[in-house]
């Protein structure tokens, strides 16, 4: 398998990009190579099957949305509270809808693993160990609330971006406050 990182990287994200935007089925070795601008069989040489390919944008994804340092600095130096945790999936939110492309992947890649059970299982290691992340971080801030609540807080936010990046309620209303509507419901805080 080639080991260039920045090319893996590369066509990756070209993947997340043909996925966000053509579906899972419009998604192939050739349409990534396309995407990427690199020579045809380029993706084959780096992820050799589809449900290799497939994984590999998942794991992408998250890479791509990690936090910032100097933006979680400034939240880090905050004593733990409800507002706080209000703060850190605004911030959440805030990436996941400042980068659609990836959510809808996300979206894409989660379909498509519910009728392929090799892609399905790369996709469930990852996104436990992305929730599992959560909690520990969540918990080890000494944030209110523990893994349920971070699990109920999952699928509000996936809830609620889908409902931003796709035909949704067809009522407009502030994203922030909702956030913080449901981080407040959801830790028990009314």
């Amino acid at each position: 398998m080639p080991r260039n990182p920045e090319r893996r990287t590369q066509l990756a994200d070209a993947g997340l990009a043909v996925i966000a935007e053509a579906g899972a089925r419009g998604l192939t070795h050739r349409a990534v190579d396309a995407a990427a601008g690199l020579p045809a069989g380029t993706a084959s040489n780096y992820f050799r099957t589809r449900d290799a390919l497939l994984g590999a944008l998942g794991e992408r994804i998250f890479e791509r949305l990690a936090p910032t340092g100097d933006r979680l600095a400034p939240l880090a130096s905050r004593e733990p509270s409800v507002d706080l945790v209000v703060d850190y999936v605004r911030y959440i939110v805030e990436r996941l809808l400042g980068h659609p492309e990836l959510p809808l992947a996300l979206f894409e890649l989660r379909l498509e693993a519910a009728r392929r059970p090799e892609l399905h299982e790369i996709l469930t290691r990852t996104l436990r160990q992305g929730f599992d992340a959560d909690v520990s971080f969540h918990l080890n801030a000494g944030l209110p609330g523990g893994a349920e609540e971070i699990r109920l807080l999952h699928f509000a936010i996936d809830g609620l971006v889908l409902d931003q990046l796709t035909p949704g309620t067809g009522h407009p209303y502030d994203v922030d406050a909702t956030v913080a509507r449901l981080v407040r419901r959801l830790t028990r805080e009314i």
